[in-house]
């Protein structure tokens, strides 16, 4: 074999493990997660189960969240990377469902999968997709628990609302609304949170989502009207703050909190008697099952299915009490225990 020829055939080579190599690229799914913080345990466990099942199925996976719940302005220049990098698909949990819909739809434009985990979009058509638990329904399931375990009291309850942000995402109004129906207060308009005109709620304060924003929401409340015996938290940090407020000033035995999350703290909390119930979501298998939905999506253009009945795809949830309600389907704490992230 001459000179000429061995420089020939290794070009050919050399030209055919290019060209292999960018095929290989450009079958690599490369997919985006948005979560509202990277504190929460519950963003935390989304991360966790997005990773886990994106190196299960060779998915490349981009993970951005917000400096605190609420930080529109992080998520959407997320969402701007998450196009510039050339995605399959974003899942993001926003918190703020209707502002961020015109980079959505940007997305969308550009033929990228847009699913939405948690918190639906407002309209929740702004997404092709939505994982998430029903968050009316785990209100609903802690108002009516609530409502049981007061019972002839409930009727002269005076009610702390601890809700999550000025900007009143989807998911806030779904849980907030959920738990005042459920208690059996009429809510007047379903989709907007302080509209209604019932004597039993002392006022509503947002918390962030975290336990200081509890805590000074709570405060704030109790200066309204230091006789509040029934606390409606958005999530468990804040019904930990919650509790520590009451605690601060000897009120701890006079409230009744109860909550949304699942979390191994919250539950943990429930046992310990800081929280009365909590309604158990499960964010790994939302996060799991968006990369899935992206991985299907890429491979042939499949569109993931809603839940029947519904508008989006139900993960569960369960109440998680030790002191269960006639009529209110619940789990105990040791199995919500074994259910727990966090």
């Amino acid at each position: 074999m001459t000179i000429t020829t061995v420089l020939r055939a290794s070009v050919a080579l050399t030209a055919l493990a290019l060209s292999a190599g960018a095929v290989q690229a450009q079958e690599t799914t490369r997919a985006c997660l948005i979560t509202k913080t990277d504190i929460n345990p519950f963003f935390v466990k989304m991360k966790e189960g997005a990773t886990a099942k994106a190196q299960e199925l060779g998915i490349e996976l981009m993970t951005f969240a917000g400096k605190i719940d609420g930080d529109h302005e992080t998520q959407q220049q997320a969402v701007e990377s998450c196009i510039a990098a050339g995605v399959q698909g974003i899942m993001i949990t926003a918190s703020d469902t209707k502002a961020i819909t015109d980079s959505l739809g940007q997305a969308r434009d550009a033929g990228i999968l847009v699913i939405a985990l948690d918190t639906p979009m407002d309209p929740i058509d702004a997404a092709d997709a939505t994982f998430a638990t029903d968050n009316r329904e785990a209100g609903r399931l802690i108002g009516a628990w609530a409502a049981g375990q007061m019972g002839d009291a409930a009727a002269d309850a005076k009610i702390a609302m601890l809700d999550l942000s000025a900007s009143a995402p989807s998911v806030d109004v779904l849980r907030n609304q959920g738990f005042l129906e459920g208690f059996g207060i009429d809510v007047a308009d379903e989709n907007v949170i302080g509209d209604e005109d019932d004597a039993r709620i002392v006022g509503h304060e947002v918390t962030s989502g975290n336990e200081e924003g509890g805590r000074q929401a709570m405060e704030a409340l109790l200066q309204i009207d230091p006789g509040i015996n029934l606390v409606y938290t958005i999530n468990e940090p804040a019904a930990a703050g919650a509790y520590e407020a009451l605690r601060s000033f000897g009120m701890e035995e006079n409230a009744l909190i109860v909550s949304i999350d699942g979390g191994c703290p919250g539950v943990q909390n429930v046992q310990d008697g800081v929280i009365g119930a909590t309604a158990q979501q499960y964010p790994l298998l939302m996060a799991s099952m968006g990369v899935e939905a992206i991985a299907a999506f890429a491979a042939d253009g499949t569109m993931p299915e809603t839940t029947e009945g519904l508008d989006f795809t139900n993960t569960g949830v369960n109440l998680v009490t030790d002191d269960a309600v006639e009529g209110v389907t619940s789990i105990s704490v040791v199995d919500g225990l074994e259910q727990c992230w966090g």
